[in-house]
């Protein structure tokens, strides 16, 4: 995997403008880490055929990672997973009526073969924090700015 973060490599979509503001940390953590991102707004449910194209094209525009925030019934993680081999990242928002738990546990509990690791209820920073560590995966670079980061929480 090139190690060329000058595009987007993290692909973050969520599915209502109103997510947008539980998300900010994981914009604002990706940037501290030099990590180009690209945002998409678009909700499984009320657009599927633009979540469809736009997951299915995320390899080929040179994403390595997908970060995809929802709530309630949450599926928007599951459905991008459904349309790409990239790794997906669930986010489940805090809802009011529920507190985010019924996004949590959607979000959870996927088919076999279909996969979406998942953070805390509006975990974006960790959301961030997992993405650069899968890049470090292929990436010295990335991998050290994981180290650098833990190093700093720990003085």
């Amino acid at each position: 995997m090139s190690c060329d973060h000058t595009k987007p490599v993290v692909g973050i979509i969520m599915g209502s403008e109103s997510d947008m503001p539980a998300m900010e940390p994981c914009m604002k953590q990706l940037d501290e880490f030099g990590v180009p991102y690209e945002v998409k707004v678009a909700s499984a449910h009320r657009k599927p055929l633009e979540v469809h194209a736009w997951a299915e094209s995320a390899e080929e525009r040179g994403m390595r990672v997908i970060i995809a925030a929802a709530g309630k019934a949450a599926h928007l993680g599951g459905v991008v997973a459904a349309y790409t081999p990239l790794p997906v990242i669930a986010v489940p928002m805090k809802t009011s009526d529920l507190g985010g738990l019924d996004s949590l546990l959607s979000m959870v509990q996927m088919p076999s073969g279909v996969p979406v690791a998942c953070v805390a209820i509006n975990g974006a920073k960790n959301a961030a924090v997992l993405a650069v560590q899968m890049l470090g995966t292929g990436c010295e670079t990335a991998r050290q700015k994981i180290k650098d980061f833990k190093a700093a929480m720990a003085e």
